[in-house]
């Protein structure tokens, strides 16, 4: 690696970039020129036509020239609603001298990540590799901006770049240049880099035997749930949650919902699941107006989303809000589902039946600009009905976007009156306002696997809300798909536009398709759609069966040879082919008895059972899998209890000693204890109460401040709950000790040992003769000093309930509890 990091020490200012990058959105001034990019079919290479640039798709054609020049080959991936390729677009390749330079040096291709995601991952990985190496720790991200060797070999890269250097990074002329002049001068260096970065990428890539046997059992199963309990947000919910960054995005990641689902006997992975569905649809991820879920938030509360939405962002997220409706009833999962479907019939559906890939988040260059509401033009529209409607979606609240308001139900209150019919009156109201704004662009190009994902939403929604509006959504989707993306052989097609399909399927668009066509199947009990799943599954098996190792390549045995042939089994935001895969295999030995699909499920999880067992948070679906195939496996789960609780009556009643039953374990003490004292034994109506909540931190570990530095830290915080209004006024938190962690420039802010939080309640005088039922919450993150280890967020609630009556009948209790408080305002006063 030595000559790769020296090399990439010469080219730092190529790190620098941006780790999400988002959406983008096409030249609005049609120049008259076009290049190359005038012949696809792609929405996001069809923005780029007319660019000065002089783009080439992937091909034959761009490599030949790169060959024949001696030139090295820029690789410009996106997507059409990423907004840093948006904004790279107006201020790099729309820049005539750039563009000119470009053209001089460089083969230059343009890539839709989402029609070839076989390169877009392969290429991710090497970028990944490469910041490792040169100290930098982006993930990567859209744009992503790669350096290719004439064959293709990567040897640098980044993501987004501005046209002139300055604080977001080094300018992508001065980058280019010195790309050229190490090309140039340093060839033999070059080639090593690119030589060794290849390498480390197939052995981070190509697929790896098993080393070891791990047994198929219902442990492995259960193991998820305490791996997905690790990065879940205890406050607002959230699954994919790193409490070392607590404000960084947050993605709904659906697979690892949908496996909290399936454990119905488990009362956490139901919490975890409920309050991360309960605050996302309360969120301004949602669209409240139209229906649908926007792809991400940008903070933590799923109040500000990045705006663009996606398809397969609807189907998972409808066909988990349909299960969450199953087990529970509750009218905001059904009412969320229905609208996300109702929404992708509406917006999202082709007049054939296919539905539509994507919606930018920008319009007029501004992000969320179609989405977001100022308070005049909502009391314009809505009138007299504006005061109501402002306190249900949170305008009243504190705005934390800079372009407007995003709608979303701050308060319990809120959501329930949300479910009115006249709240949804009004929302149509302010829809119509709304249309008649400029729309984001529509990506309408059709995706195989992601029409897999949604003809399930709408085959499963149609069974469970008994809709035939649903369930012929369905019919249609997959009606389309097996007329026109498949060719003569019965092979499907990976994209489709304006009726021309292109791009033979990856592992994705076979497994999903499958999963959908399955879904169907079951929905309708017609058997057209079995059949029709078992033939894409026979071809899927021939052409992707990864058989020295198990499980199944992403790419076909016959598609052009890349860096590496990927087999991936990890679930993302999507789930993995493989992961599907197993799940329709367990499915169709089900349903058709050909123990051949049982076999080929077996051998699918023997290949990842170690990956199950060593990542199980990104192993969720692999998991449901697993649990279907161990239950298809046995006789049945019912059966077995009867059989176990007959024998153990049977024992019992001959007299013959039960074995004892091990004795838990005892609970580990946590690293934080609280305990809260009130000044008062009762509840002064309309008066005020001094309370205290004494921390005791252990030793050798700590918490934030509760302004932490650095500011990315989770805060301590005080906060109350009440029954019957009870505010809490001030709060004083203790003074905080500063401390240098290992690799940070600054101090952190902390508290160690037994400190003090002191409030003041204000209780209401119309809660007098009542019983309040406060909740004294405390939340914090505890940090182990000696590991430089943080857990995950945490919180305490304490309280109790205390009648509300007449000051007169109010006693002060706990005096020596508020000693330092009163001190320290007798000697404020004094210095007064």
């Amino acid at each position: 690696m030595k000559s790769l990091s020296t090399l990439l020490a010469v080219l730092m200012t190529l790190h620098a970039g941006v780790s999400f990058a988002q959406d983008d959105k096409p030249d609005t001034a049609a120049a008259k020129r076009t290049n190359r990019l005038a012949q696809e079919s792609s929405p996001y290479l069809l923005m780029h036509k007319h660019n000065p640039v002089d783009w080439y798709p992937w091909g034959d054609e761009a490599f030949a020239k790169a060959k024949k020049e001696n030139k090295p080959i820029f690789l410009s991936v996106g997507y059409s609603s990423c907004y840093w390729c948006h904004v790279m677009e107006r201020e790099v390749f729309e820049n005539e001298k750039i563009a000119k330079y470009m053209n001089e040096h460089f083969v230059n291709i343009k890539l839709d990540r989402e029609e070839r995601p076989d390169l877009d991952e392969i290429y991710m990985t090497s970028l990944q590799i490469y910041n490792q190496a040169i100290g930098n720790s982006s993930s990567g991200g859209w744009p992503m901006s790669m350096f290719l060797m004439p064959d293709g070999r990567p040897f640098a890269g980044g993501s987004y770049f501005p046209a002139e250097t300055g604080p977001r990074g080094p300018g992508f002329q001065v980058v280019a240049e010195k790309v050229m002049d190490l090309y140039g001068t340093d060839g033999k260096r070059i080639e090593q880099t690119a030589e060794q970065l290849t390498t480390f990428t197939r052995r981070a890539m190509s697929p790896k035997p098993s080393t070891s046997v791990v047994a198929l059992d219902t442990k492995l199963v259960d193991g998820v749930t305490g791996s997905i309990a690790k990065q879940y947000d205890i406050e607002f919910g959230g699954v994919n949650f790193d409490p070392r960054r607590p404000k960084g995005p947050k993605f709904a990641v659906p697979p690892r919902i949908e496996y909290l689902l399936t454990r119905d006997a488990n009362a956490d992975a139901l919490e975890m699941a409920y309050l991360t569905l309960d605050r996302m649809l309360a969120g301004g991820i949602r669209d409240h107006l139209a229906g649908g879920f926007h792809r991400y938030s940008t903070d933590q509360r799923w109040h500000v989303p990045h705006f663009e939405k996606m398809l397969y962002d609807q189907a998972q997220l409808a066909t988990v809000y349909t299960q969450a409706w199953q087990l529970t009833k509750k009218p905001t999962y059904k009412q969320a589902a229905t609208e996300i479907l109702d929404y992708v019939l509406s917006d999202f559906t082709d007049e054939n039946g296919g539905f539509y890939s994507a919606l930018d988040a920008e319009t007029n260059a501004i992000e969320g600009e179609y989405y977001v509401w100022d308070k005049a033009t909502i009391e314009r529209v809505l009138g007299d009905d504006s005061k109501a409607f402002c306190e249900t979606y949170g305008l009243n609240e504190a705005n934390p976007f800079e372009h407007g308001f995003v709608l979303h139900l701050p308060s319990d209150a809120a959501i329930k009156a949300s479910l009115t019919p006249e709240t949804k009156a009004l929302r149509t109201k302010l829809l119509a306002e709304r249309n008649k704004r400029e729309a984001p662009f529509l990506d309408d190009k059709i995706l195989t696997s992601w029409n897999g994902l949604m003809i399930r939403a709408f085959a499963e929604a149609g069974a469970t809300f008994e809709s035939d509006v649903y369930r012929n959504a369905a019919i249609k989707a997959a009606d389309f798909v097996l007329t026109n993306m498949t060719n003569e052989e019965g092979r499907l097609f990976r994209t489709s536009r304006k009726g021309k399909a292109s791009l033979n399927g990856y592992l994705d668009d076979y497994a999903f398709t499958i999963n959908g066509l399955l879904a169907l199947h079951e929905t309708t009990a017609d058997a057209k759609w079995l059949n029709a799943a078992q033939q894409l599954q026979d071809k899927q098996d021939a052409l992707f069966d990864a058989k020295e190792t198990g499980g199944y390549y992403f790419t076909s045995n016959d598609h052009e040879e890349l860096i590496v042939r990927t087999r991936n089994a990890t679930d993302g935001v999507l789930p993995s082919g493989n992961s599907v895969s197993i799940r329709n295999l367990v499915r169709l030995a089900k349903l058709t008895g050909d123990t051949k699909y049982k076999e080929q499920a077996k051998k699918t999880l023997n290949a990842f059972a170690e990956q199950l067992r060593s990542n199980p948070a990104g192993s969720a679906n692999i998991a449901i899998g697993l649990d279907e195939y161990l239950a298809a496996d046995s006789t049945s789960k019912a059966a077995k209890s009867r059989d176990l609780l007959q024998k153990t009556s049977y024992v019992v009643q001959t007299g013959v000693p039960v074995p004892q039953q091990k004795k838990p374990a005892p609970k580990k003490k946590k690293p934080v204890e609280a305990r809260a004292f009130m000044s008062v034994d009762k509840l002064p109506a309309g008066n005020k109460a001094k309370v205290a909540i004494y921390i005791r931190i252990k030793e050798n570990w700590h918490i934030n401040a509760d302004k932490p530095n650095p500011t990315y830290c989770y805060p301590t915080k005080f906060t109350v709950k009440s029954k019957y209004g009870t505010k809490l006024v001030s709060v004083k938190y203790p003074a905080f000790k500063k401390k240098r962690m290992p690799g940070e420039k600054e101090p952190f802010h902390i508290l160690t040992g037994t400190v003090v939080v002191y409030g003041l309640l204000d209780i209401p005088a119309a809660a007098k003769g009542k019983t309040e039922d406060l909740q004294l919450i405390l939340s914090y993150q505890g940090c182990d000093d000696k590991t430089n280890v943080c857990l995950r967020p945490d919180k305490i609630v304490l309280g109790g309930k205390l009648p509300v009556v007449d000051l007169a009948a109010v006693k002060q209790i706990n005096n020596a509890k508020f000693i330092a408080l009163d001190k320290k305002k007798t000697d404020q006063r004094r210095k007064q």
